[in-house]
Order: structure tokens, then sequence, then C-alpha cells
């Protein structure tokens, strides 16, 4: 989803005076809910069983009844395919994927590849091909999630609750993953904390997790709050944050830092520095698109002749293109982002 989010100002930009729907699911809508570009978002729901059937054809009565002039299907699965098709749009703009061409009048070349690896947003920017818009450029055309200010305000008020002084630099550490590939140990975590606490850093750290890792994140901020000695009060734990949530937390503080997932990618709509931490996956794929001013470091084990992998099985069983990676090596990217001077957001 947030890979999506430079699409709507290309279409905007491209046809002027137009109105753009987008449709998406309940749980990512927060990723797109502010963009400006957007003049309705339909938010629908993925029920299960009998109801998903009856749900699907109330809403493709819906889409129908709306009479869009272009759909474009940015997701590639079997119901977005229907829901495109259902839409009656003349033009329908999707990937040329067996089973799935039915549903477009323009298909377009799909790359799922692992190698040669190609960034994710220019995979989904080939659908805007069809229309004439030319190449992406991560100067211009970076991904973005607008904060609101009722969410900055919060979550400001919920750094100064949790001990956090108002001026005080922060740094996220978001130490959860979606699978076991890509989560760094969390003693590394713990490690890495408690060194962003102590001098030249002198950060105050807010350890956060996706909702199945609060366990994960309440033992990493045990462990780095041991490990900080006198400074342990610096490493903060605030409860849960939801995607706009992260997003303001993000915007608010000096640094993030995370593995590949869907995290490590709204920060990449910030212009927050990012460290990421790439074990199976490849930065060439999965780095956030964002402008190049603004620092952005890849951390990885280097070269490895299992990376990249499909992620169903660590043929040599211990997770080395993760576990390899040194918290020295981490601290020693944060402090090269850290360094460089922050530019501000072009007008």
């Amino acid at each position: 989803m947030v890979f999506t989010t430079p699409i709507p100002a290309a279409l905007a930009h491209r046809f002027p005076g137009s109105r753009l729907t987008y449709l998406v699911e309940t749980a990512a809508a927060p990723v797109v809910r502010h963009l400006p570009e957007i003049d309705d978002l339909l938010v629908v729901e993925r029920p299960r069983g009998l109801r998903r059937v009856t749900y699907d054809l109330r809403l493709m009565r819906e889409l129908h009844a709306r009479q869009f002039d272009l759909a474009i299907d940015l997701h590639g699965g079997p119901r977005a395919a229907l829901l495109t098709r259902a839409s009656g749009a003349p033009r329908r703009i999707g990937y040329d994927i067996p089973g799935r061409t039915w549903a477009y009048t323009d298909r377009v070349p799909w790359t799922p590849s692992l190698t040669p690896p190609r960034h994710s947003v220019l995979n989904q920017w080939d659908l805007l091909a069809p229309l004439g818009i030319g190449p992406a450029d991560p100067a211009i055309n970076a991904v973005r999630m607008p904060v609101s200010t009722d969410d900055a305000q919060a979550v400001r008020q919920r750094l100064i609750d949790a001990g956090v002084p108002g001026q005080a630099a922060v740094a996220v550490l978001h130490v959860s993953a979606g699978n076991p590939f890509r989560r760094w140990p969390a003693d590394r975590f713990a490690a890495l904390a408690a060194a962003l606490t102590s001098d030249p850093m002198s950060l105050h750290v807010v350890i956060t997790s996706g909702p199945s890792d609060t366990a994960a994140a309440a033992a990493v901020t045990e462990d780095a709050r041991r490990l900080s000695g006198p400074l342990a009060h610096r490493v903060i734990r605030a409860g849960e944050f939801d995607l706009s949530e992260l997003a303001a937390l993000v915007s608010l503080s000096r640094l993030y830092v995370g593995g590949d997932s869907g995290p490590l990618h709204v920060a990449g709509t910030t212009r927050t520095p990012v460290v990421a931490l790439f074990g199976p996956t490849l930065p060439e794929r999965s780095m956030p698109w964002r402008d190049p001013a603004v620092p952005s470091m890849a951390v990885d084990a280097g070269p490895l002749p299992c990376r990249p992998c499909h992620q169903r099985t660590c043929v040599t069983g211990d997770f080395r293109c993760l576990s390899d990676i040194s918290v020295a090596q981490v601290l020693d990217a944060c402090r090269r982002v850290l360094e460089v001077p922050l530019r501000p957001e072009p007008i």
C-alpha cells in the first residue's frame, strides 16, 4: 500500500480536474486516508464465507453504478481483478497474470522474480505507462503518508506522559517483523537501544512492535534498560501505535531503525533518517522510496549464496542473513545518517 502512494499525485497531474476514488481494505486505509489527491476513499471489508459473496456482489453493483472512466488494479489478486472488471470502466489496467487477463483492457507485464532485483514502486508504476506517464523519480514521486495534526499532538502527548522531555531527540526501534525471516535478534535490538541512549548519541529510544510481538518488545525494553544502567529511563515503551500513530511518531523522531516490514515503509514516508535491516530481501527491491536528500541506509550481512530467498525455509537453519548483522554495523549506520544535515521538505 505504501508503495502505491506516489500514484494518486501522478494521476491528478496527468488528468487535471478528474475525480479519483481509491478502494482499499480497512486495515490499510490509514496509509492513504490523508492523500490530498484522493477525492473518495472507498473502505471495504474482507468478510469470510457466504457473507463474502453477498458483500462483494453489493460492492460490484456499487462500483458499476459510479460509472468510472478508468480503473487501475494495483493489487493483482483475484478479488481485485474481479472488482476491476465489475467497475464497468471502459479502460481497465492490470498485470498480465495468468487467470486475470480477462479483467483488463490494458495488460502490463508483471516482474515478480527476485533477480535481478527491481524496486516494488517501479513494478506499481508500470501500470501508469499505458496512460503516457513517464518514469518514477523518488525525488519527485516519493512515497507519502501525510500526518494529521490530531495524530501528531496525541503522539507528542504520549511521549511526554511516558517520560520523554519535550525537546528530547527520539529514536524509534521497531523490533518485530511479519515473519522470522525478517526479524533481527532481540538481544541485538536491546544492545543497540542501550548504545543509542549513551553519549554522544544521547537519544531517548522508543521500542515499538506489531500487536503479535508485544511480549518480545517488552523483553527488549527490559534488557535495554538493564544494559543502559543509569540511563535506563531513556528506554521507552509507550504502548502500541496504529499505522497513523506510527507515522506521527516517526515524523516527530530523529531516527528510525527496523527490518524490512510495513513499518519501515511507513517510516519511509517521513523525512526522518532511516536505518533498514535486510535479511532475505534486498535493498534494491524494498528500500524506502524517498527523496535521496533524506538520509537512508541499508544494513545487511553481505553476499550469501542463499540470499535473496523466498522466505519459506531457511536452508542453513540459522537465519544467518540476519544473525550475521552486528550491533556495531547498525550503530555505525545510525551515526552516519544522524551526521547528515536535515534539509527542509521541498514546497
